[in-house]
């Protein structure tokens, strides 16, 4: 008994690509360069999201006056150890707060008119990962 040769994808159909890209977040932001539109997706959304908590003095948010960050209200004092564990411990709160993110490094160093924050965030369930470098600035306010 012979069998046939069956043919179930032509050239065609293998060769084709798709366009589509799924995203695990999809979100919007009206802050920063708009030349590619408000749309933001995963890591771009959370790093969004995270500058936004770091930029809201602990709080300042009507009806939720945990929400913030408190680095604003030691922003000129000398970052002492205790200080240092203070603004850690914050930082660490914010980050984990994120479920979509895991913090994995924290660093914090001192500058004459302020504090710089170097952080690096995983995404969870992807392999992905970015570093935010933060300046926490007395006269200019936070910067990237």
């Amino acid at each position: 008994m012979a069998y046939k040769n069956i043919e179930i994808n032509s050239a065609d159909t293998v060769n084709q690509a798709t366009t589509k890209q799924s995203h695990y977040y999809k979100g919007f932001s009206s802050v920063g360069d708009t030349s590619f539109g408000t749309r933001l997706y995963d890591f771009a959304l959370v790093q969004q999201d995270i500058i936004n908590h770091f930029n809201t003095r602990k709080g300042e948010r009507v009806m939720n006056p945990n929400f913030g960050c408190i680095i604003w209200d030691l922003l000129m004092e000398p970052l002492t150890n205790s200080v240092r564990d203070e603004l850690t411990a914050d930082i660490s709160q914010i980050c984990n707060n994120d479920p979509r993110v895991v913090p994995t490094q924290i660093d914090l160093t001192e500058f004459e008119t302020g504090y710089l924050l170097e952080l690096t965030l995983v995404l969870k369930g992807t392999d992905q990962s970015a570093q935010l470098k933060l300046t926490f600035d007395q006269k200019l306010g936070l910067q990237q």
